[in-house]
């Protein structure tokens, strides 16, 4: 039997297992890819273990995040983690140069080489066949040091794309269709491997943004073969080097199929408040909206941009819609300006924003109390736009632009015929802004700021877990929920102590302060819990108040692994009905803990019942631990980081 593409790239880099669906494997990190917003940490765990020089190559640190210079926090940030690279051999993309996917995947994508980015849009690289995955950044911190990477073999999801998509139908309305049938959990234990002869009819860019979405179904990741479309990708970026071509084997077989047939999509809109919230724009035709934003890692490349700057050319964004506009990158910027498209953007009423993740994260432009703001993001979690009442809808640029015009959700088609897009044979290359590794880095000195504080260390796992119950959640808590995002926040990422006075800040303001005077505690929730982004934050912040156990009904894959590498134990409900019974204020035990873990690892076993009591209510219920021997020594040790710093400093 035939490799998929999938499988191929697993193969060429699999250090432990095999390639068995669900079966923990580990395997050699070719690249790695840091983002401010999490990198500081990712920085401090590095450090931390007394090594040299990085093992990854390339590595880099992106400041596409918290360029928001509202204070001395995130300026000190920006200038601790350039000498961090400069020192330990990481390229350093600079303020402004560019979101981290966008620019990694014009500077530093190779086919066929794997990528792991403490950012779950990382799988964003399989627009060019590399196998992209997010993780958290401890994770990262460890493949730095010469480390595997440890995760699930995922299930391989064939996607077979028919046809070509219609005019004003794009890559996004594919990633809404995918959201729109696999929902917000779909994805989780899975990659989805693109095929097919629609394939021919989709760009590079196209390829990104479904691959960029893949991660809101919960996917390990999604990938593309490596084709003349990608090969004219790299060669227009004067990389060619970097390229080869990279297919399934013709015998390739799927775990499971989907088809998609190109033709009878159309424009797609995913409604407030989850990115699965998909209906078709003309369904929902009429509603007023106050802001239109185009931009973001997944809807800010040079087709994107100049497809709004065309239509905006002899049209004017309505009066009573704010509408702004943030390139992915340098690149992007100048090769629009090149073509005339800033002038457009700029004569049509948009603002021009900096090429950084900006609202996506509410890091500025959140919209007004109560208003409808239309985004080509890729999440729309309630309060993530930095207004706890938002309204946010995810769309399309087409969609995005034709709303802005008329001032209320508009089908793009209404618009005629699309216009044509230049095509690039070379973009404007300028890396002015990506500073190598320094070549004498005996001579750096590693400067910090009075915000950066070090990473404190877990525990060492008790032999009993008790606990009260501080928060009992339902299904999709997003880690946005968890650890919110904005500019009050994200500059505190590299100072734990003050971050942990937001921990589930919009969902329970009292939890950090209960967490603490409680000691701690449990964490109760329903399916999918830490669903969203790879901040390890929403797992080291509860840990640092104290909080000894998540019981949910599922996971999704990051998140978990961020709370078995900072103590937490992720366990999960045998029975549903078991967690109706739970309330906050319950008091959990879990007796002989530490023995019962040391038994499952010992034995092997894939899976073993926990039995845990509730002692406020007096009866028993079982727990499911479904932890790896290695996961289960992570935990005894109090946190992958004492784990590694054994393993590595014997």
């Amino acid at each position: 039997m035939g490799r998929n593409l999938v499988e191929k790239v697993v193969e060429a880099h699999l250090v432990e297992g095999d390639l068995k669906p669900g079966r923990e494997i580990a395997l050699k990190i070719d690249q790695v890819l840091i983002q401010d917003a999490t990198g500081t940490t990712v920085a401090l765990e590095y450090e931390s273990m007394n090594l040299g020089r990085v093992r990854t190559n390339p590595s880099v640190i992106y400041v596409d995040h918290n360029t928001l210079q509202t204070g001395f926090e995130n300026a000190d940030d920006h200038r601790y983690l350039q000498t961090f690279a400069a020192k330990y051999g990481l390229y350093f993309s600079k303020p402004g140069n560019g979101i981290c996917h966008q620019v990694h995947l014009e500077r530093f994508s190779q086919t066929g080489r794997t990528l792991l980015g403490s950012d779950s849009h990382t799988p964003m690289a399989g627009a060019v066949a590399m196998l992209g995955i997010g993780a958290g950044g401890l994770d990262v911190a460890l493949a730095m040091a010469g480390q595997p990477f440890y995760t699930t073999m995922p299930k391989v999801v064939g996607v077979e794309l028919k046809g070509k998509l219609k005019p004003w139908v794009s890559g996004k309305d594919i990633a809404l269709e995918m959201l729109r049938r696999l929902s917000v959990k779909g994805g989780v234990g899975k990659a989805f491997e693109y095929y097919g002869d629609g394939l021919k009819h989709l760009s590079v860019p196209a390829r990104a943004t479904i691959c960029n979405m893949g991660t809101e179904m919960g996917a390990t990741t999604s990938i593309f073969p490596s084709d003349h479309v990608t090969k004219r990708f790299f060669e227009a970026q004067q990389r060619l080097r970097d390229w080869k071509p990279l297919q399934p084997d013709g015998s390739a077989e799927y775990d499971e199929y989907i088809e998609v047939n190109l033709e009878k999509l159309e424009p797609l809109i995913a409604c407030p408040s989850s990115p699965d919230n998909v209906k078709p724009v003309r369904e929902v035709e009429g509603i007023k909206v106050q802001q239109v934003l185009v931009g973001s890692c997944v809807n800010s490349s040079f087709e994107d941009l100049m497809l709004v700057s065309k239509l905006l050319a002899r049209r004017r964004v309505h009066p009573e819609v704010s509408f702004a506009v943030a390139p992915g990158s340098r690149q992007v910027l100048e090769a629009i300006a090149g073509k005339g498209g800033l002038k457009a953007l700029i004569a049509g009423g948009a603002r021009i924003l900096e090429s950084a993740c900006d609202g996506c994260i509410g890091m500025g432009q959140a919209p007004p109390t109560g208003a409808v703001s239309l985004r080509t993001y890729n999440r729309n979690y309630p309060g993530r736009s930095g207004t706890i009442d938002d309204k946010v809808y995810l769309c399309s640029p087409q969609t995005a632009v034709a709303s802005a015009i008329r001032g209320v959700i508009t089908d793009p088609r209404k618009l005629g015929t699309p216009p044509r897009i230049p095509t690039l044979r070379k973009y404007p290359i300028n890396d002015l802004h990506i500073i190598p590794p320094s070549d004498r880095p005996e001579e750096v000195q590693i400067v910090r700021g009075p915000n950066i504080k070090p990473i404190p260390l877990g525990k060492p796992l008790n032999q009993s877990l008790s606990g009260e119950v501080l928060l009992k959640l339902g299904d999709n808590v997003t880690t946005d929920h968890i650890m919110p995002a904005g500019s009050q926040i994200l500059p505190l990422r590299s100072n734990i102590p003050k971050l942990c006075e937001f921990v589930f800040k919009n969902v329970d303001p009292s939890f950090a302060e209960r967490a603490r005077s409680r000691g701690g505690g449990i964490i109760v929730a329903g399916e999918n819990y830490g669903q969203g982004s790879s901040r390890e934050h929403a797992a080291l912040a509860p840990a640092y108040l104290g909080v000894k156990a998540v019981m949910a009904k599922s996971f999704a894959r990051i998140h978990r692994d961020n709370l078995i590498n900072f103590g937490v134990i992720p366990l999960r409900f045998k029975r549903g009905d078991d967690y109706g019974k739970i309330e906050v204020g319950d008091r959990i035990e879990v007796p002989r803990i530490l023995e019962r873990l040391t038994e499952h690892r010992d034995k092997g076993f894939e899976a073993s019942d926990v039995e845990a009591h509730n002692r406020s209510k007096e009866f028993t219920f079982t727990l499911v631990n479904d932890l790896t021997r290695r996961q289960v020594d992570i935990v005894i040790h109090g946190g992958a980081l004492n784990y590694a710093l054994r393993k590595l400093n014997p």
